[in-house]
This record gives structure tokens, C-alpha cells and sequence, in this order.
């Protein structure tokens, strides 16, 4: 019988002609499963480790071996009653709290001067503050020491302390900042900007309702990098500390000794937890919301003038 007239008896044969053949359905099953497969990994690779300092920080045992010995909390509180544990971890806070508005103004100047300015040795000047993100932090650390310790101009030889930790925090990274928001900008399509002025915006109008909603994510991203980079610096710290010193400092020297291994544990677990749940809470701020008309940080342009 002909099926001309029937179309519904003609979807089979139709669709058996368009289904992809077999081998082209196992090599997408299997490039599914090994993009799977890789996300895993690096998962694991990323977060397993926690998982096993936060595991092992309920143990009561020193050693960091199966299977545990027990479950107990002491480590915990002994970790918070120690004064120089207390010490160091609000030196960090403050210093990373400190630095990293300071690095978002220099950083996001930087990317401005380059993304947007052509002047003399632009490519140079770009170099230069790019080396501190390849410089490795140790000869960095140990650069500043001597630098410090020599006789300035006008200044002469210089104390170690939080300031001078501050300081090479600062020198460390603002280019990171730079960076990020660099890319951000070199994506920006400046039109937006010169339709704000034609528009009758002011520049401050502009870079306020235009520019800088644009950079809301780069700036967030750079927030959380900086204060991450300073509260973890360990090398930098170190070396132009002096007396003073810093968490991840005070964490290296409880090391030494074997038995402290748990303490060490136990709170690193918790700043652990709180950077984690500090990066979500970024997410949220600076994720694109549409029923305020964001799209990837741009505002629209109505009402501006």
C-alpha cells in the first residue's frame, strides 16, 4: 500500500534516515563522559585535600593516618586559645583588608592608563608591572628584605614590620587587579561610552552608569583575589615581617613540631570554610540579575543625563 496521503506512517522511515549512525552517537557518548571524567578530576584534585585536613581535624590523634583514632573537638579549641594563633590571624585580616581597596584604586588606574592611553614605552611600563605576577614570591621576599635593609634616600634603613608587609602586598598585587580589569576593558565595546556623551551624560555620569557596572565582575573577582593573595602570602610575609608576622607565618613556625599538626588542621578548616562561603557570597553580589536589565555587569542606558 502506497503511504502517500499518510504522513503519520511516513515519520519512521524519516526519522530512521536523520538519526545520526551509531558510531557518531558513541563518540559523543564518549566525549561526554570524558569531559565528566576530567571535571571530576580536577575537582577531586582541588578539593580532596580539604576534605581530608577538615576529616583528619576531628581525630584524635596526632597522626594523620586511618583509622581514626576517635572523635573529639579539642584540637579546635586549643587552636583558638592560642594567643600567637590569635596574633597572626588578625594581622592577616587586617593587612588583607587594608591592601585590597588599595590595590583595586592602583590596579583599576593601571588598567585604564593601559587599555585606554598611548603614551611612550606603554609596552614597557605594561612589562614591568606584569613581572610581579611570573616573579616567583620568594625572590620577591628576599629582594625586599635587602631593599629594606639598605640605606634609603631621605628615608635610611627601614624596620621590618606589618608596614613593610603591607607595603610589598600592595607591590605584589595591584598588577593581578590590573590584569583582570584589563581584560575586562580590552572586551568593552566603547561605543557605549560615546553614545552616553552624545546622550548628554556627563563623564562622571558616564564612567559611573556605563563603565563601571561593566567592570562590576572584573572589580568583585579582583577583591577576592587580592585578599586571598595577601592573607596567604607566606614567602613576602616572611621575609619583610620582622618581629611581627602573619597567619600563614605563625602556621609554618607551629609546623615544626610535629604534635601542633591537628591545631594547624583545625583551624585552617575553618578559614577554609569562611573563604568559601566569602567567594559565594561574591558570586551572588556580582553574578548578572535580569529582572534589574544586568547583562554581564552593563546597566541600561535609560536615564542617564
Amino acid at each position: 500500500m502506497s503511504v502517500v496521503g499518510h504522513p503519520a506512517r511516513a515519520l519512521p522511515a524519516q526519522a530512521a534516515r536523520t538519526a545520526p549512525p551509531a558510531s557518531i552517537r558513541a563518540g559523543r557518548i564518549t566525549r561526554r563522559t570524558l569531559e565528566i571524567g576530567i571535571v571530576v578530576f580536577m575537582l577531586a584534585m582541588l578539593y580532596l585535600p580539604l576534605l581530608l585536613l577538615a576529616a583528619f581535624s576531628f581525630n584524635d590523634s596526632i597522626i594523620l593516618s586511618l583509622p581514626f583514632k576517635g572523635f573529639t573537638t579539642r584540637w579546635y579549641t586549643e587552636a583558638f586559645d592560642d594567643p600567637r594563633m590569635r596574633t597572626g590571624l588578625t594581622n592577616s585580616i587586617w593587612i588583607a583588608t587594608i591592601i585590597t581597596p588599595i590595590c583595586l584604586v592602583l590596579g583599576t588606574l593601571t588598567a585604564f592608563a593601559l587599555t585606554r592611553m598611548r603614551f611612550l614605552m606603554r609596552g614597557g611600563v605594561a612589562a614591568v608591572v606584569g613581572a610581579a605576577l611570573v616573579v616567583p614570591w620568594l625572590v620577591i621576599g628576599i629582594s625586599a628584605l635587602l631593599f629594606f635593609n639598605d640605606d634609603l634616600p631621605l628615608v635610611g634603613q627601614t624596620d621590618l614590620s606589618l608596614w613593610t608587609v603591607g607595603i610589598m602586598h600592595v607591590v605584589c598585587t595591584f598588577p593581578l587587579v590590573a590584569a583582570i580589569v584589563s581584560a575586562r576593558l580590552a572586551r568593552f565595546d566603547r561605543t557605549q561610552e560615546e553614545a552616553a556623551i552624545d546622550l548628554g551624560a556627563s563623564q562622571a555620569q558616564m564612567l559611573r552608569r556605563v563603565v563601571l557596572p561593566h567592570l562590576t565582575p572584573a572589580l568583585v573577582a579582583s577583591a577576592i583575589f587580592a585578599y586571598m593573595w595577601s592573607f596567604n602570602n607566606f614567602e613576602i610575609s616572611y621575609f619583610v615581617g620582622g618581629p611581627d608576622y602573619t597567619f600563614p607565618v605563625w602556621a609554618f613556625s607551629t609546623l615544626r613540631h610535629g604534635q601542633n599538626l591537628p591545631i594547624v588542621n583545625a583551624i585552617s578548616t575553618v578559614i577554609s570554610l569562611v573563604q568559601v562561603l566569602l567567594v559565594f557570597i561574591a558570586w551572588r553580589i556580582a553574578r548578572p540579575r535580569p529582572d534589574r536589565g544586568d547583562a554581564g555587569g552593563f546597566m541600561p542606558m535609560g536615564g542617564v543625563g
